[in-house]
């Protein structure tokens, strides 16, 4: 099933049945590509605007990262998927089997490396909303730029889960520690960013 090819209300279903896959990652992807989609949104309504002319260049080149972004991330939904299916497989093999244990930790790299990409461009999405907010985005749309910086916050917790669950059963502690390191700094270096974002415009409107 290719989830990018599905409607929303398709989509949702699919969240909803009773396979593993679409699941926590490929929605958490989703989620981050409609908040950089957000953000080329945003772009768009303001560079014909008279008072952001100076602006235009700036802003069409945060545009056009928000962009790729938001394409990369729909692909992540379905590689997501791709990468459990093997994964799922892997679990299966008898523990007796020799080859398990490799087998499982190439399945589960793969399937770590999905969400972490995600998370990195979560990441990087907070910070292009923060960069349209600092005078480059028109007042009337302030709140969908919150909205997308949110959504990326929420993928980039989602996604930081997916790649723990993942890491924790990795042989290769020091690999497994390296990835949950990179997670970790990600998180803890954008989350204060989405808030300020969010109470600073939320407290526009109080």
């Amino acid at each position: 099933m290719d989830e990018r090819k599905l409607s929303l209300e398709a989509f949702s279903e699919a969240l909803a049945s009773a396979s593993p896959t679409p699941g926590g990652g490929g929605a958490g992807a989703y989620a981050a590509s409609l908040g950089a989609a957000l953000c080329v949104m945003a772009g768009h309504f303001t560079v014909n605007k008279k008072k952001f002319a100076e602006k235009v260049p700036e802003i069409e080149a945060i545009m056009a990262e928000a962009s790729d972004i938001s394409s990369r991330l729909t692909l992540l939904v379905e590689k997501d998927a791709e990468a459990f299916e093997p994964l799922s497989k892997a679990y299966s093999i008898p523990k007796d089997d020799p080859s398990r244990d490799e087998v499982m930790e190439s399945c589960l790299r793969g399937a770590a490396e999905v969400p972490m990409e995600v998370l990195r461009l979560s990441a990087r999405t907070i910070e292009l909303h923060e960069a349209l907010l600092d005078g480059k985005v028109s007042p009337i749309i302030v709140s969908d730029v919150a909205s997308g910086a949110v959504l990326a916050w929420s993928a980039m917790y989602a996604s930081a889960l997916n790649v723990r669950v993942n890491t924790s059963s990795m042989k290769d502690r020091e690999y497994a520690k390296a990835l949950d390191s990179e997670a970790e700094k990600l998180v803890d270096a954008h989350w204060r960013t989405a808030e300020k974002i969010y109470k600073e415009v939320y407290g526009r409107f109080v």
